[in-house]
């Protein structure tokens, strides 16, 4: 248990936030007068060019005669769109993240052997070193399943005999190695979360060899380890959807920004880790799925457009759930009329909808994606396209699948594990070398040392 601090600390401390505000205020007409680009965005929404990549792209609009056109959306892999990516290896009847893993990675499609070789090797790089989990996350149990996955990635330096060498062969075995071994990090750090705080039993089960990334996740969630196979093809297909998306997005751009400063792996896929944590990230998963129950609960007839348009309408005037105004699941920074990762889902989550008797409560997550821009138009008089993003659908497929809601984002994790190592790779073998340092105007007035018997 933490230390408790005193009264008079924690008075002090009140006072420390009382009066921060008075000496630290940026006023918001700064950024256009000098024309900073907040949040790494131009005006229009664009974002700041930072760099080039060849690993993935995401297209949501084209530019012409200097205005955003929306556009039906796309996610390209390595030069493939996802969609064709997808419809390839679920013909073929196969799991496909560890295919993607090897494209991103390596930027070219694996053949037969090669895919066998790739698995060979994950399944030899997967479990943990001996007395990790007892050590690093059983003794130091906590209630958050990312920041622990941050801390046993850096720990993890600690149990390599070469984690330091920058080679492009040593990283391509750290990365094949943090990327096989995050499934089994973030079971037992949920396994001893259920355990320290739910009061549960505590259950470890071992990587399996000759499974791949979905089917470790599902059994070393279970108590029984049991799980369909329609199951493991659905949860396989949501790591392949978040597996990458693009070099702008936060935890990936802190990623490179890490990277760049050329330290270890560790280092830089933690920082990664922590970035996606956030609310406004990976974290938004779990808010939508929270939000979504909120609406089944307090819409009585889901068929009923008009009160399900009233719910929505409370939401967006902060009436109801978190009081932001947001409809979380709804809207993307780049996609305009579609984001190709929540039509895919959607569509394979139909299925399982069916036999588990779940088929009401996804149309209601669809009468929520239909309805948003016309209620969204009319409370914020907003012309602005707008679709649904893949966490509308995402906190519902895992939730069909039993996954707890602790365990959705460090989920988006273990998927994004392979664009943060095929980033990293990419700004330390192929970028010209330099540290990414933007500028930041410094605005504070000058003022005069005053002597201490002096200050107020």
């Amino acid at each position: 248990m933490a230390r408790e601090i005193s009264p008079m600390t924690s008075e002090y401390i009140h006072y420390l936030s009382e009066n921060y505000s008075k000496t630290n205020y940026i006023d918001n007409r700064v950024y256009d007068r000098f024309d900073i680009k907040r949040g790494l965005r131009n005006k229009d929404g664009t974002g700041v060019m930072a760099g080039a990549s060849q690993v993935g792209i995401v297209h949501g609009y084209y530019m012409e005669d200097g205005e955003k056109v929306p556009m039906e959306g796309k996610l390209i892999y390595r030069g493939i769109n996802v969609e064709d990516l997808i419809r390839g290896f679920s013909r073929e009847k196969r799991f496909g993240f560890e295919e993607t893993a090897y494209l991103l990675l390596m930027g070219k499609l694996p053949n037969k052997e090669e895919l066998a070789g790739f698995n060979m090797a994950m399944d030899e790089l997967r479990p943990l070193p001996h007395m990790f989990s007892e050590d690093m996350i059983i003794k130091a149990p906590s209630m958050d399943i990312m920041n622990k996955l941050g801390r046993a990635v850096l720990t993890l330096y600690s149990y390599d005999d070469d984690p330091e060498t920058r080679t492009l062969e040593n990283e391509l075995r750290l990365a094949m190695q943090l990327i096989a071994r995050t499934p089994m990090i973030i079971s037992h750090a949920y396994a001893t979360k259920r355990c320290y705080f739910d009061k549960d039993s505590l259950y470890l089960h071992r990587a399996m060899p000759g499974h791949g990334a979905a089917e470790n996740i599902l059994a070393a969630t279970r108590k029984d380890q049991s799980y369909t196979l329609e199951e493991a093809i659905l949860l396989d297909l949501c790591l392949v959807l978040h597996a990458e998306h693009g070099g702008g997005n936060n935890s990936t751009f802190t990623c490179r920004v890490v990277s760049s400063s050329y330290t270890d792996i560790f280092a830089s896929i933690s920082a990664a880790v922590g970035s996606l944590k956030g609310p406004r990230h990976g974290g938004a998963n779990i808010r939508c799925k929270q939000q979504q129950d909120m609406i089944a609960r307090e819409v009585r007839d889901y068929k009923d457009d008009d009160e399900i348009k009233y719910v929505l309408k409370r939401i967006l005037n902060k009436e109801l759930f978190d009081y932001s105004g947001l409809i979380y699941g709804m809207g993307h920074a780049i996609y305009t009329l579609s984001d190709p990762r929540a039509k895919i889902l959607k569509k394979f989550a139909r299925s399982l909808a069916d036999k588990k008797g779940l088929t009401d409560r996804l149309d209601l997550v669809e009468s929520v994606e239909r309805l948003t821009p016309e209620v969204f138009a009319r409370v914020k008089g907003s012309s602005k396209p707008m679709c649904a993003n893949v966490d509308l659908y995402s906190g519902f497929v895992y939730d069909m699948l039993g996954i707890p809601e602790e365990l959705y984002t460090p989920l988006f994790a273990t998927a994004r594990m392979l664009g943060w190592c095929a980033h990293r790779m990419e700004e330390i073998y192929c970028n010209p070398g330099k540290i990414i340092r933007p500028a930041y105007k410094a605005i504070t007035p000058k003022q005069p040392f005053v002597p201490m018997e002096d200050r107020k």
